[in-house]
């Protein structure tokens, strides 16, 4: 009965989005990094024009990280810029320029982690992995633990992994994934009763804030300064947002001229 209300809801309402279109382990790749913390309607509108740009891993790897996170801009949570060149990077100098099939091999990869490993490989290369992200946690909560708080993941994989469709895992998840999106808008978040929520901090004033600042004005120019970043708040507050950019690999110090990596 369950997969019955899943399929159907799938046969009638799937969601046409591009990246299923034109499926191959490059798009998967781009789109589930996008995805990551982005709401769906946003990387629609920034999909296509990134997948122009860089249409490939080649490309993605030999451009310098400046341009490509000019491309990235209005996505948030920016250093998936910086993974995604990293990644392409990788595939061309160990694999070939193939994205690997062994979810384990694509763990060991910077910003994938299980989830993200397992999500690719299901949708690269129609494998029946396991796994759990946002609309299927609400989905399986929903349906199976109407009457329970502080669902873990753990209770929840075992009926993932029973009611895969192995011979089409790709489809499947799709279908999951829809309907998922359709409860959010038709009941309470069911995710609430996971021991995993987390409600999104606010914007506004937030570190994510001037971390975009800085990086707005740093792909604006070759380099800046102190002077010009004063402007954007309290110098203790860009500084400590500066040092962390600079450590994580987006931002170069040239003897106090700041600029992207």
């Amino acid at each position: 009965m369950f997969k019955k209300i899943i399929w159907d809801y799938y046969k009638n309402h799937k969601r046409n989005l591009i990246w299923r279109k034109n499926i191959t382990p490059y798009h998967v790749l781009i789109s589930e990094i996008m995805l990551q913390q982005t709401q769906v309607s946003r990387v629609e509108e920034k999909f296509p024009a990134f997948i122009t740009a860089f249409p490939h891993f080649k490309k993605l790897a030999n451009t310098p990280l400046k341009d490509i996170y000019i491309e990235w801009q209005g996505m948030g949570y920016n250093r998936r810029a910086l993974y995604l060149k990293k990644i392409a990077e990788k595939i061309i100098k160990e694999h070939k320029g193939k994205l690997p099939q062994d979810p384990k091999t694509l763990e060991t990869f910077p910003g994938i982690g299980h989830a993200t490993a397992h999500s690719m490989v299901a949708f690269a290369y129609n494998q029946p992995v396991v796994f759990i992200e946002t609309n299927i946690r609400r989905v399986f909560i929903h349906h199976f633990f109407k009457n329970k708080q502080n669902v873990h993941d753990s209770e929840i994989i075992p009926l993932v992994k029973k009611t895969l469709d192995v011979q089409n895992p790709r489809e499947w998840y799709y279908a999951l994934m829809d309907y998922g999106s359709y409860l959010a808008k038709q009941v309470v978040n069911p995710n609430r009763k996971s021991i995993h929520y987390m409600k999104q901090a606010q914007f506004k004033g937030s570190n994510r804030q001037i971390r975009g600042a800085i990086l707005r004005l740093l792909s604006a120019k070759e380099s800046v300064q102190q002077k010009d970043l004063i402007e954007l708040g309290s110098w203790h507050t860009i500084e400590r947002n500066l040092r962390n950019l600079i450590k994580e690999g987006l931002v170069e110090d040239n003897k106090g001229k700041y600029s992207i990596s």
